[in-house]
């Protein structure tokens, strides 16, 4: 017999490791299908006798995303999909750093048992419990029908969150039995996971269910308007022949996923993929602005300092987008009009691809259109609003870290650099996992040090607040007067405001303008 931990709702039987026990396919809440589907998440039902916590759980129903990252997407989808997993270094009480991390996939895609080997290098090497969860995504976890069906399904378009807070308060209320502190909870997100996280910093319904946060790659920039949920209201009804509750409830899970498919957004392929519907944006399925579950902007809450008790490490990899654009052959020719097709909505595009096209040559650096093209998407999507989520918090709390995680990826002969996602080969310790993983996150020694530089700092940081650690040495804090960044790669150093003109050549934009747009 395995492990066995009693938590609220029963006992669960876990698997012993060699240097650690995992408990997979835990239930934080109850399934959210029938009546429940557009629900805020809902008690689990308790069970008698021992649950067998041996196989991860379903993940939420979705299609595969076709990218170029490495790991394959091999679990069972379902709208039953609320299940967490926890790896432990033993279920002893003694109240470690606890770690619970959001996956990305912008909002569409993924589960919490992507890149999750068997044992975890990051729990044993930073004695800290990991969590990591599912939770609803696309039209189930990010649909406001509220307004288009006159409040006969009252979701909020946040139930993907509110999912979140479920298995934080599942977190909350049982992690000690497996070795945990509820007391010393770090959330921490890639991507739509960083969105998250910076989502979950301004929600009331999260407030005190952790410490410290990590947004990696995603801030506090992505929320739709009221003025855009009601335009995606529209076009639900309309892909979906009415806005009668009913018929919406009776739908199965293929005729969902074709409104996904419907309304477009990060989920399109191809060329379809870079046209920015602006009525409904890039992001349709995505948080938005209720005025409840996200009362506003969550960068707005944080710079009026509503979020000045949580010490963050927030940054992002230097080459985010090179990945999507190096990859897509529609993009290879481009030309300045190009991204003024593409980007236009930008406030004072020309003189931003002047400013960046003029530092590009300075370096010695390819600006070639399509360079411009990458470099511009990565920082008006993800490095920008680290930027000014940091700025913003270090005003109200001092404990503000940053980082730029330089380690290039191999693959395509280097071109896409330290592309999107490239910082979860080191942090969960895969990059040698087979010959894609070492193709595309690297490998050998500095590949090896790379990891554990990631993983030291990371979890200091979880046990601490402090990401400081002598594989990197004094990681000083944020401010706006130095900027302090540690840019993490082959070698490690802290920068006082790196790519100084870039980040200048924003200070006119406004923040409607950035993140997703």
């Amino acid at each position: 017999m395995g492990t066995i931990v009693t938590t609220t709702s029963g006992k669960l039987e876990g698997q012993a490791l060699s240097t650690q026990t995992v408990f997979r396919g835990i239930p934080f809440a109850a399934p959210p299908v029938g009546p429940l589907r557009w629900s805020s998440p809902q008690p689990v039902a308790p069970w008698s006798g021992v649950r067998s916590a041996l196989e991860f759980g379903n993940a939420a129903f979705q299609t595969p995303l076709e990218n170029i990252t490495p790991w394959p997407f091999n679990a069972s989808v379902s709208e039953d999909c609320l299940y967490l997993n926890v790896w432990t270094p033993a279920a002893d009480g003694a109240r470690r750093p606890v770690m619970v991390w959001i996956h990305g996939g912008a909002f569409q895609f993924g589960s919490g048992d992507e890149m999750m080997q068997a044992e975890q290098t990051l729990v044993t090497r930073g004695d800290v419990v990991l969590v990591s969860m599912n939770y609803r995504l696309g039209p189930w976890g990010f649909m406001n029908l509220n307004e288009v069906t006159g409040g006969a399904i009252p979701s909020s378009g946040n139930e993907g969150l509110l999912d979140q807070v479920a298995a934080l308060e599942w977190v909350r209320d049982n992690i000690e039995a497996f070795g945990g502190d509820p007391e010393n909870v770090t959330i921490f997100g890639e991507s739509a996971g960083g969105m998250s996280v910076g989502c979950l910093l301004a929600m009331p319904a999260a407030a005190g269910l952790f410490h410290k946060a990590i947004p990696q790659s995603g801030a506090c920039h992505t929320a739709n308007t009221p003025e855009r949920i009601a335009k995606i209201g529209e076009r639900v009804a309309q892909l979906a022949g009415g806005d009668d509750a009913a018929h919406l409830l009776a739908m199965t899970s293929e005729d969902i996923l074709a409104i996904q498919a419907g309304l477009g957004g990060e989920g399109a392929q191809g060329e379809e993929a870079w046209q920015t519907d602006t009525e409904v944006g890039s992001q349709p399925l995505g948080p938005c602005v209720d005025g409840t579950v996200i009362p506003e902007l969550p960068y707005h809450l944080v710079r009026a300092g509503k979020t000045a008790s949580v010490p963050l490490l927030v940054g992002t990899t230097l080459d985010e987008y090179k990945g999507f654009v190096y990859a897509e052959p529609s993009l290879e020719g481009m030309t300045d009009d190009d991204t003024r097709s593409l980007q236009g909505h930008l406030p004072g595009l020309d003189g931003i691809m002047t400013t960046y096209r003029e530092a590009f040559a300075k370096r010695g650096a390819p600006h070639t259109p399509r360079d411009i093209f990458a470099a511009i998407g990565s920082d008006k999507q993800f490095r920008i609003p680290a930027v000014r989520l940091a700025e913003a918090h270090s005003v109200h709390d001092p404990r503000v870290y940053q980082y730029l995680y330089t380690w290039p990826s191999p693959v395509m002969d280097g071109q896409m650099g330290a592309t999107h996602t490239i910082e979860l080969g080191p942090l969960f310790d895969i990059c040698e996992v087979d010959e894609a993983h070492r193709a595309f996150f690297g490998s050998g020694p500095e590949a090896a040090r790379m990891t554990e530089r990631t993983q030291l700092c990371w979890t200091a940081f979880a046990r601490t607040g402090n990401p400081s650690h002598e594989v990197v040495g004094e990681w000083p804090t944020y401010d706006a007067e130095t900027r302090a960044t540690m840019m993490l790669g082959s070698e490690s150093q802290v920068e006082n405001d790196p790519y100084r003109e870039e980040r200048k050549a924003w200070d006119a934009v406004p923040d409607e303008s950035i993140g997703e747009y």
